[in-house]
């Protein structure tokens, strides 16, 4: 069963129309990136794929079930797991208890809203092993508004794979990252099991071609090309488009 099937969604905001029948099949354990010059419309179909937008027409399907109308925490759920453009944190509390909020938040067992996080020793083992395998562990106190943009982003993408997601979302992980901190999340990434499907929207062509393997290229809101790595680079309407005129 398919993860994610986006059928002839459009999204207008008053006069602007962002997307216009978009088609999207996502197939099990797929590393696809979503590329397209400012102003696409990507971070829109990421946006109604997660729920936090309506589309203006078309549906939503995550693993076969119609999700147009559901909230984003149902279809989190369902196993979305999401990263923003933007590091969408609690700046105020430390590495590990931003990552035990993302743990309790799917966790099923002893759901008591003022028990202190600490004590929930199952989440506490779980965000061990987690920050260990982040190499992030040494931080685990440190408050997240002290941390580099870098490992803010690092702390991030691990609290999206900490929720189990059959399906991650990640919006422009490498924005603002430095190159050693973009081969580090890179080869997270690429090292994740075929169980979870990604999808990615990247700027940065050098990582979307090192991570992605199948290619929607979106302009003015539509699809404009898709395909595999050979084809979208042998595409000259997508260099024309984006990637710059060939030589």
């Amino acid at each position: 069963m398919r993860p994610l099937t986006i059928e002839h969604v459009s999204k207008n905001f008053g006069g602007l129309q962002a997307l216009t029948n978009v088609d999207l099949h996502i197939e099990p354990g797929e590393r696809r990136v979503v590329i397209g010059p400012n102003g696409a419309g990507k971070t829109t179909l990421f946006n109604i794929i997660c729920g936090l937008i309506p589309p203006s027409s078309g549906k939503v399907f995550i693993f076969g079930k119609d999700v147009t109308k559901l909230p984003p925490h149902k279809r989190a759920s369902l196993g979305i797991g999401r990263t923003f453009q933007i590091t969408n944190l609690f700046s105020n509390l430390t590495v590990e208890e931003n990552l035990l909020l993302s743990l309790k938040a799917v966790d099923t067992y002893n759901q008591f809203p003022l028990t202190p996080l600490l004590s929930y020793k199952h989440l506490c083992s779980r965000a061990e092993g987690l920050l260990n395998q982040s190499g992030l562990w040494e931080k685990r106190n440190v408050s997240v508004r002290n941390l580099s943009y870098g490992e803010q982003r690092q702390v991030e993408v691990i609290m999206a794979l900490a929720q189990n997601p059959k399906l991650l979302l990640l919006d422009e992980f490498s924005s603002g990252l430095s190159s050693g901190e973009i081969i580090t999340i890179t080869s997270a990434l690429k090292s994740l099991s075929r169980d979870i499907t990604l999808l990615l929207i990247e700027h940065d062509m050098d990582v979307a071609f090192d991570v992605g393997e199948f290619f929607t290229v979106l302009h003015m809101g539509k699809v404009f090309a898709e395909g595999s790595l050979d084809q979208i680079k042998s595409n000259n309407k997508v260099q024309e488009i984006y990637l710059g005129s060939p030589q």
